[in-house]
């Protein structure tokens, strides 16, 4: 098959022909659709992330159908349409596992980071991390939800019942997490790079009450607030930016470090946190949510061969909504 292949961080991907990858005991080969580009995908490539299985076929929000059972699968059928998500497997056993936090499992695979994912023709999935797909949406629309909106709904959640809700960084999670949350009767400020017009404009689309640079004060104090962009700077101006009894949510995996700040910034009971992964349930409630929303997602297509420059674009922020590829 074909593939993008990451051979050492901080290194184009490179294109290679690699055998077909057969699925073991409990495992599916799928033919993949589309798989988005997200942040994550970014750490890893630039080294970010410590320790990723090398070589690494990366991507982990993959929609594919169905081709091959491994033994023992029982779950899921020939062409059947599915999406892998970034949380590949966990141990079951520990605390983390049997409290309902597989999302904290410290023995846990991540697809496209500690396991191939599908910036590739084909991927080998768990079956059990495997979500079946209504056939909706079509495969490219599907894509970003396996991450993008997965993290983001959980984040929402993170965020509390709040009633005004900012997002810094509007990307491919929060043009979706602002539907859900619009849905759902919030009010959401939208904080952008500063001067980054047309973000700002997309967020006013997507039913953004406001939208502005991300050093600007809000027009009103926030209820809570979550921070998709990388940036540490970020979580001083968004306690700032919320009320007290407010709360920051960190939505991404990699973040820079946090400056000092006072502590009057975050005194009066605001609180921060970070979300982490996400879990199977996660993925159930979110994927049965969005399509009575219905979220739509605004996506940027690029051949498998191109993924280089979708993760420039990427890194650049010269993208509206999520990138995808198709192989």
């Amino acid at each position: 098959m074909r593939a993008m292949i990451m051979e050492q961080p901080r290194r184009p991907l490179v294109p290679r022909n690699v055998p077909l990858p057969e699925p073991g005991p409990g495992q599916v080969r799928v033919r993949v659709a589309a798989c988005a580009v997200c942040r994550t995908d970014l750490h890893v490539l630039d080294g970010e992330l410590p320790r990723p299985k090398l070589p690494l076929i990366l991507g982990h929000e993959i929609v594919g159908r169905v081709e091959a059972l491994g033994p023992g699968v029982e779950t899921l059928a020939p062409a059947q349409r599915v999406g892998i998500p970034w949380l590949a497997w966990t141990c079951g056993q520990c605390a983390f596992c049997r409290a309902g936090q597989e999302n904290l499992c410290a023995a846990a695979r991540f697809t496209g980071y500690t396991a191939d994912g599908g910036y590739a023709e084909y991927a080998v999935a768990d079956a059990r991390y495997c979500f079946p797909l209504a056939e909706g949406l079509d495969d490219v629309s599907a894509a970003p939800l396996l991450c993008a909106g997965l993290i983001g709904f959980r984040a929402l959640r993170k965020a509390g019942d709040c009633r005004t809700l900012g997002l810094y960084g509007f990307g491919a999670a929060a043009h979706l997490v602002t539907q859900v949350a619009r849905h759902q009767g919030r009010e959401v400020f939208a904080f952008t790079r500063p001067g980054d017009r047309a973000a700002q404009e997309f967020a006013r689309r997507l039913g953004a009450a406001w939208a502005g640079d991300s050093d600007q004060p809000p027009p009103r104090p926030l209820d809570a607030a979550i921070i998709f962009a990388p940036v540490g700077a970020l979580v001083p101006l968004a306690l700032r930016a919320v009320r007290p009894g407010g709360t920051v949510v960190c939505g991404g995996i990699h973040m820079s470090d946090i400056p000092a700040f006072p502590y009057r910034d975050l005194w009066q009971e605001r609180t921060v946190c970070s979300v982490a992964n996400l879990t199977r349930q996660d993925g159930v409630e979110f994927l049965q949510l969005a399509p009575r929303i219905p979220v739509r997602t605004e996506t940027v297509m690029f051949p498998l061969a191109e993924a280089n420059e979708a993760l420039t674009r990427l890194r650049e922020g010269r993208l509206q909504g999520a990138a995808v590829l198709v192989p």
